[in-house]
């Protein structure tokens, strides 16, 4: 029987550009930047990898329908470079490739890195449905938006749990405020302002009852990271390396989108996905155990949700933990401790590998003081893509 691969893979290096608004670069500039960084943390020569995953979310547009560009970019000494596309999990795709590689016994070290250039592109956001399903029949779904969506998911989890339209808005505002209190503080952040709970209160609504700050940035940036086996890892100046607990991505089935039980207040796969990926890393009790989480905040409702598809929270008791400051950075389980996919910003491809980022250099405690977690032993990523009734999701445990 399959056991999973918990502890056989291990990230000896890392490295995340600048996100943001780039136009002094190209995709293949921001591929070599994290690449060379991750290069160097792991202390390797760039012969020493054995293949490569390319993640890239709108890849037509980024680096066409190939892994030729990484290959290009980075001067690999030809070796197998595979490109994947799994809309905004692409990058935690790319790792999964990577490590799945390792774990097989098939190479010993291998590189993934995922990698977006949306501003020069016009890139405004997720295109509309009948293009993310890959058809040209305008009537499958035809006005559906990604604000739309998850606008719907927050009415609905506010329907469901009691909480006046007012309230629950503000309970957003204050995720959103968090993230942007964390992303200041990051040199490498999109959005580096923090703003108030009455700001963000204030501010222009998008999909009612999302306003303006209750929504992520669109941005250009790239991460990667380099995994080889655990007993190696010591090789590599990682006496305590960061192992790979678990990871599991699960999708919808299409059940969502039909006459159903679910009540489009949560996630569905997200909360298969947690439990999976509970059980390969052996986390009994997450609220105990895990010590830092990195969501995909697309939307901050989206952020309220997971704290209780990822058995955090109790159900319908996230806002409460919210108040009591149970996810801030100096609460029990900091979320978004760079500021998240709200103020870090959001390149489909490389999001994914961002999160891992901050969970590894937290966990090997490399984090200014500002920033710092109190000795975290186990962080999660969760990275989504799609929409609340039709999406998939990766879930990534890591830890020392």
């Amino acid at each position: 029987m399959a056991e999973g691969i918990k502890d056989q893979v291990a990230i000896i290096g890392m490295g995340c550009t600048k996100f943001g608004e780039r136009w002094d670069v190209g995709s293949e500039d921001l591929m070599i930047e994290a690449f060379q960084e991750a290069l160097d943390d792991a202390g390797l020569e760039k012969k020493d990898i054995q293949a490569a995953w390319l993640g890239s979310g709108v890849g037509e547009v980024n680096v066409g329908k190939s892994a030729l560009p990484l290959s290009f970019a980075l001067k690999l000494p030809m070796i197998p470079v595979t490109k994947v596309e799994n809309f905004c999990a692409t990058g935690s795709e790319a790792l999964r490739g990577a490590v799945y590689a390792v774990a097989s016994g098939a190479y010993d070290i291998c590189l993934a890195i995922g990698v977006e250039k949306l501003k020069d592109t016009g890139f405004g956001g997720l295109p509309d449905m009948p293009s993310i399903m890959g058809t040209k029949n305008r009537h499958i779904m035809p006005n559906i938006t990604a604000p739309g969506g998850f606008a719907m998911m927050a009415s609905a989890y506010f329907k469901k749990h009691g909480i006046a339209p007012k309230e629950g808005k503000e309970v957003l505002a204050m995720i959103s405020a968090k993230s942007h209190k964390n992303g200041a503080k990051h040199p490498k952040a999109h959005l580096r302002k923090e703003i108030t709970v009455e700001q963000i209160m204030k501010a222009p609504i998008i999909a009612s009852p999302l306003g303006l700050f209750d929504c992520c940035g669109v941005s250009d940036g790239a991460a990667a990271a380099i995994v080889c086996r655990a007993d190696m890892a010591k090789h590599f100046k990682k006496p305590d390396p960061v192992k790979i607990k678990s990871i599991q991505i699960a999708l919808s089935s299409g059940e969502e989108l039909m006459y159903d039980k679910w009540d489009g207040s949560h996630v569905i796969t997200c909360r298969k996905g947690a439990k999976k990926a509970y059980e390969e890393a052996g986390v009994k009790n997450p609220r105990e155990e895990i010590n830092m989480l990195e969501v995909h905040d697309c939307f901050s409702i989206t952020e309220l949700a997971a704290y209780e598809d990822l058995g955090i929270s109790a159900e319908g008791k996230a806002s409460n933990d919210v108040r009591d400051g149970f996810y801030n950075l100096d609460g029990k389980i900091p979320c978004q401790p760079d500021g998240g996919l709200k103020c870090f910003g959001h390149p489909i491809g490389a999001s994914g590998l961002r999160m891992l980022y901050e969970v590894y250099n937290q966990l090997l405690q490399r984090v200014g003081p500002e920033r710092q977690i109190k000795n975290p032993s186990l962080g999660l990523t969760h990275n989504m893509g799609g929409f609340p009734a039709m999406n998939l999701v990766s879930i990534v445990i890591a830890g020392l």
